[in-house]
């Protein structure tokens, strides 16, 4: 799928703006998804990662023991998520929805919930993460496979960024011990589907229980003239790379 009117950008925008979220059906063909899909799960195993990263407030979320594999920076793997990371049909809509011409790289995470038993999400704001001046700092999830509701698909609360940064419990991840789980409204998506939101807007994911794993890949990129408040996630690779325009502070990846 490739946006090019104006008219379809100015909708996605106003959804987004409205909801703090806009999912964006069909942006990626069913054979990109199946590609990437293949590529995200042969990396895993040839990096044989072992080291999961369940928050410790998930695991009250399931009755049995849950798991995630995950991947730091996959576009210092391979260059398919380099090519990706400037693709049009993603940094236009990543464009619009903040509302301005540059977009620059905050960080990246290949994500893979196995079947059966793949970890949840609890509900939480990213702002505290890596909080910025103006908010103008957002996150697109690209489906690889199918998301349905029994997969796990991420959930969001419509509105919620507009009541700006929340409290979070420091020591359940960050998480919102005081939002129920319920009141966030399932996103289920297709293989090539991407799911675009503020780092304001409320969000998490429920367990797989289905009998296939759940492939997704979440870049988190903002406004290169937003600056950060707390310097984190150093360790990102790549941070401060051009995905659309121009840096126009020089800043780069400080």
């Amino acid at each position: 799928m490739t946006i090019t009117s104006t008219t379809e950008l100015s909708e996605l925008a106003g959804h987004y703006a409205e909801h703090g979220f806009v999912l964006v059906k069909g942006l990626l063909s069913k054979e990109e998804a199946a590609s990437y899909r293949e590529t995200s799960h042969r990396l895993l195993a040839q990096l044989n990662r072992d080291d999961d990263p369940t928050w410790q407030s998930a695991m009250g979320m399931s009755d049995a023991k849950t798991r995630l594999q995950h991947l730091h920076d996959a576009q210092f793997y391979d260059a398919a998520f380099s090519r990706l990371l400037v693709d049009p049909r993603f940094t236009d809509v990543a464009a619009a929805v903040m509302g301005v011409e540059n977009v620059q790289l905050h960080h990246t995470k290949l994500f893979v919930k196995p079947p059966e038993n793949g970890s949840p999400f609890p509900l939480h704001q990213d702002y505290p993460f890596f909080p910025h001046r103006d908010h103008r700092v957002g996150a697109a999830i690209f489906h690889f496979d199918d998301a349905p509701e029994e997969k796990g698909c991420v959930r969001v609360i419509p509105g919620s960024h507009l009541a700006g940064p929340r409290e979070h419990d420091p020591a359940g991840s960050y998480h919102l011990p005081d939002v129920p789980f319920d009141s966030a409204v399932p996103q289920p998506a297709e293989a090539g589907d991407v799911l675009f939101f503020t780092y304001l807007t409320v969000h998490g994911s429920g367990v797989n229980v289905s009998d296939e794993p759940r492939t997704t890949w979440l870049v988190q990129y903002r406004d290169p003239a937003d600056p950060p408040t707390v310097k984190t996630h150093d360790h990102s690779l790549g941070q401060g790379m051009m995905l659309r325009g121009v840096d126009p502070t020089g800043r780069s990846g400080a």
